[in-house]
């Protein structure tokens, strides 16, 4: 098992045991949530945690694999099968997730998100694709 997975899986575990605060790493107090997504091609169950930003009532997710040329995996798995699941704050709920196609809604989530997240400035700068922006918003 790589690194990356091992150090996802004890994050997930993290806040898992401390109803959704990191207390260890580089995401101590930041917002962070578990995305669980059905794999595009597998149809497996699989845990991303993500760090999000709220806009009202919606969660706000940012595809930027680092600022890496390609997209992550989960942006694939929730392309192909937007109903998911998030934890956050300790509670699991079922959620729908929508790509922001509008440029005046993106650049305004995206703004917002890396100003409380400024490293996502960095992550456009490294990368020609635009990092896709996704809002989860949850079932009522």
């Amino acid at each position: 098992m790589s690194t990356f997975s091992n150090f996802n899986r004890d994050l997930i575990e993290d806040l898992r045991e401390h109803h959704g605060k990191a207390t260890a790493g580089p995401f101590t107090g930041r917002d962070v949530l578990i995305l669980t997504t059905k794999g595009a091609k597998s149809g497996e169950q699989r845990e991303t945690p993500i760090v999000y930003t709220r806009d009202g009532d919606r969660y706000v997710i940012v595809a930027s694999k680092g600022g890496a040329p390609t997209n992550p995996g989960w942006y694939h798995n929730l392309k192909q099968h937007p109903e998911v699941t998030i934890e956050v704050g300790g509670e699991k709920l079922k959620a729908r997730a929508v790509v922001i196609d509008s440029e005046g809604e993106y650049e305004r989530l995206y703004h917002h998100h890396a100003t409380i997240n400024p490293t996502f400035h960095e992550y456009r700068k490294r990368t020609s694709r635009k990092i896709p922006v996704i809002v989860l918003e949850t079932a009522a």
